[in-house]
């Protein structure tokens, strides 16, 4: 994987915040073992591919309209948290949903927090990642 790999959740919790180990929780998903149910789900196993620095996994769960040619990691960032703030659709018999999500990181010793509320489409049986509604860079707590 490209990109750097930071330190994984203890054993009960995944890098998305979800209860369960990495490999039963977004392994599953960056490995290929099955596709994310929900646009929430998707959204929560990208924020654990930028954390682990699966490029080939967000390139794969990207929409072709919007996918940049590959992603950028940023060596000095280091993705600390996740909180999911809200959704809209994106469900089993929705075809597009909304996630709301606040990311934290910290960047040269420094805390910060990004905040999007991302649009996910359905497309031949799979969510796919959109783009963001909005954007709300922050820096600091």
């Amino acid at each position: 994987m490209a990109g750097m790999t930071q330190d994984g959740p203890d054993a009960t919790s995944c890098h998305c915040g979800l209860p369960a180990p990495y490999d039963d929780c977004c392994g599953r998903y960056h490995r290929g073992d099955a596709k994310a149910p929900t646009a929430e789900r998707l959204m929560r196993s990208r924020y654990s591919a930028f954390r682990v620095g699966d490029e080939a996994y967000l390139l794969r769960t990207w929409h072709p309209s919007t996918r940049p040619p590959h992603i950028d990691f940023d060596e000095t960032l280091r993705w600390e948290r996740l909180e999911v703030l809200g959704t809209t659709g994106g469900g089993y018999l929705d075809t597009e949903g909304t996630v709301h999500f606040r990311a934290h990181y910290v960047v040269r010793n420094r805390p910060g927090h990004m905040e999007e509320n991302s649009r996910f489409v359905l497309q031949e049986g799979a969510w796919l990642y959109v783009g963001p509604l909005t954007l709300l860079p922050r820096i600091g707590s």
